[in-house]
């Protein structure tokens, strides 16, 4: 009993920091897709096999009992598996998941386009389709993204890689389901536990892309530097604007004044440098460009580093656009909006490979 599944990447469109402090965030499900394969076995034995290896351990009501200390590189996946086991709550069969990398640039740096997340979703709809489950995968990854990041993180590009399509996305608060988890009662407060208000929209009509400015950032820290400084009053006042500046955003991606959607997308961005330094020098090069090309871009994500989304008026203008970044030395991606995870008909050689050798 096998699965290949697959699930895609996300970028902010708007909403980044506000929706840590109660407000809208809309986040885009792009590609490139992660690919996974799953497999259950007749005894307890659990293997996770990554590009890096393979961690090996054995189900039990609890969680996984993990045969090492679980590597950093693991640790989403693993703390998935754990969750979704106990969660379960009884004995149950074993099995072995194989995750891709997700993708990465030219430098083999991070593209900042929500791997760990990804990931997790993965493992979340793998695990519970070999135990037979009912749970609310959704629900599941979020606890276990949120968990594994001590709490930080808004859960939007879980609930994105999940759900597909540009979504709107409101915190989802799961710090009682993690008390749970471990206290007691986890099945019964996942189940009673209100739905996540994820709603996804129209698809676009303006064209999208990427540009990797050829640095990779840290989310957390970012996270941690910018709640430091604000107080409540001043995080208030921040969502109230970056509320207002997603509503027009959302209305511009459906179509209609171009030139008002970009103005839209650059006091956004505005916005957002008033946290604190997010924006490079390189983010600045490749915003100014898009901006010569008639187009519009911002920073998408928590900044410092990673890339900038791009808005053009057509697929035409897009391509003129990101052939002018290339030409100036950035990794570039045109966009289509993908759906979320879903099961695939064949699976990647490279993933059954990696899971005959656990066998």
């Amino acid at each position: 009993m096998e699965r290949a599944l697959s699930a895609p990447g996300k970028l902010f469109v708007s909403g980044e920091y506000a929706v840590l402090w109660g407000g809208l965030s809309r986040v885009a499900a792009v590609g490139p897709r992660t690919a996974a394969l799953v497999r259950r076995r007749a005894d307890s034995q659990v293997h996770i096999c990554l590009e890096e290896g393979t961690l090996a351990g054995r189900t039990t009501s609890r969680g996984v009992k993990w045969e090492r200390e679980v590597p950093p590189g693991f640790s989403f996946v693993a703390r998935t598996l754990d969750e979704a086991l106990r969660l379960h709550g009884r004995e149950s069969v074993g099995f072995d998941l194989a995750l891709a990398p997700s993708a990465v640039g030219p430098n083999g740096l991070k593209l900042g386009m929500g791997g760990s997340a990804c990931a997790t979703v993965l493992a979340a709809d793998a695990v519970r389709f070999v135990l037979e489950e009912r749970f609310d995968a959704l629900k599941l990854a979020l606890v276990t993204h949120a968990a594994a990041q001590g709490g930080k993180g808004s859960g939007g590009d879980v609930a994105t890689s999940h759900a597909g399509g540009v979504v709107r996305y409101r915190r989802y608060e799961v710090s009682g389901l993690i008390e749970a988890s471990s206290a007691g009662g986890y099945r019964a407060a996942v189940d009673a536990s209100p739905p996540v208000d994820v709603w996804r929209l129209p698809t676009p009509r303006v064209s999208l892309g990427y540009a990797f400015t050829g640095e990779s950032a840290s989310t957390r820290v970012l996270i941690s530097q910018v709640e430091a400084k604000w107080g409540e009053q001043g995080r208030r006042s921040f969502v109230e604007r970056s509320d207002a500046l997603g509503q027009e955003i959302e209305e511009g991606l459906a179509g209609g004044d171009f030139r008002s959607f970009s103005e839209a997308v650059r006091e956004q961005h505005a916005l957002l440098q008033e946290l604190g330094p997010l924006e490079t020098e390189p983010m600045k090069r490749v915003l100014g460009l898009a901006a010569s090309y008639g187009c519009a871009g911002k920073q998408s994500g928590a900044g410092g580093g990673d890339g900038c989304i791009l808005f053009a008026p057509d697929a035409e203008q897009r391509a003129a656009l990101l052939e002018g970044i290339r030409a100036r030395g950035f990794h570039t991606l045109e966009l289509t909006v993908e759906p979320g995870v879903r099961s695939e008909a064949v699976a990647d050689s490279r993933l059954r490979a990696w899971l005959d050798a656990c066998s």
